[in-house]
């Protein structure tokens, strides 16, 4: 007589049972084998796609997204954005460099970064055309603005990574070359010195210290403005300027101008960038 044996797969209730169960060869699912991940919402990408966000007011047709257009904005109203300064605008400045660098483009402008000194500013780009229109306004830069303005670039230069400070005192002795040949007026000769560090104050290349109104910050952004060839220029020019002789006179305007926005000195730019980004 034959027995049955209740695993026998010939048995219905077996076969049915392990139908059930599948192949007894398959692997429970690991996590990695999970397919549903592509059902999943997905979080847009604004800074790779340049996604506006809602209308910013009645009108918007803007194509970026606020941030971009905020950075943008700063740059062409900004002798230059500073991470330093301006972290917050630095960071979008750096995120959508290559659409601003597009935006600038199209009004001739150029948009130039700076990243070992968090650094970025505006430059007009010079062609030939008719039609062609200066947007950034050339503020002329006197000749003892230029020396100090040399002076600063090397000086900064010189202190690596430590922070440039620098004194009244020192600054005027930067120009002991000067007054033995041209300027023997002392008191004109001063006054002018003082003249130029005004305008480095304005041009932000120097900052006041707060409980020390004869102590200065050389801004690192005077090394990102002061370019080897622009140096080499001034160098050169105020080689010229000491070997003049005694002129008598103001000393001339020198071609190395600084470019600014129109309305420059009435903004006063300080540090914070304001709660409403």
């Amino acid at each position: 007589m034959t027995t049955t044996d209740d695993t026998d797969p010939s048995f219905p209730e077996v076969r049915a049972e392990r139908a059930s169960k599948g192949p007894e060869t398959e692997a429970p699912a690991t996590p990695e084998e999970f397919a549903g991940f592509d059902d999943l919402p997905t979080v847009a990408n604004r800074a790779a796609t340049h996604t506006p966000s809602a209308p910013r007011f009645d009108g918007d047709v803007s194509e970026m997204p606020d941030r971009a257009c905020w950075a943008l904005q700063n740059l062409l109203a900004r002798r230059y954005v500073s991470g330093d300064r301006q972290p917050q605008l630095w960071s979008w400045v750096s995120e959508y460099q290559d659409v601003l660098r597009i935006r600038l483009s199209e009004l001739d402008l150029r948009l130039r970064l700076v990243d070992e000194l968090q650094v970025a500013f505006v430059e007009q780009a010079g062609y030939d055309s008719r039609w062609g229109r200066r947007i950034l306004k050339r503020e002329t830069v006197h000749t003892y603005d230029a020396i100090l303005a040399l002076h600063l670039a090397k000086y900064i230069r010189a202190a690596r990574d430590e922070d440039a400070l620098i004194t009244r005192e020192e600054i005027h002795e930067l120009f002991a070359g000067v007054t033995n040949t041209i300027d023997r007026d002392l008191a004109l000769f001063d006054k002018r010195i003082e003249r130029a560090i005004d305008k480095m104050e304005e041009l932000e290349f120097l900052r006041k210290q707060r409980d020390d109104a004869d102590t200065f910050t050389v801004s690192p952004v005077i090394s990102a403005v002061m370019t080897a060839s622009v140096i080499t220029d001034l160098q050169r020019q105020f080689e010229q300027f000491i070997g003049s002789g005694d002129t008598g006179e103001e000393p001339p305007e020198i071609a190395a101008d600084e470019p600014t926005r129109p309305d420059d000195a009435e903004d006063g730019f300080g540090d914070d960038e304001g709660d409403d980004w």
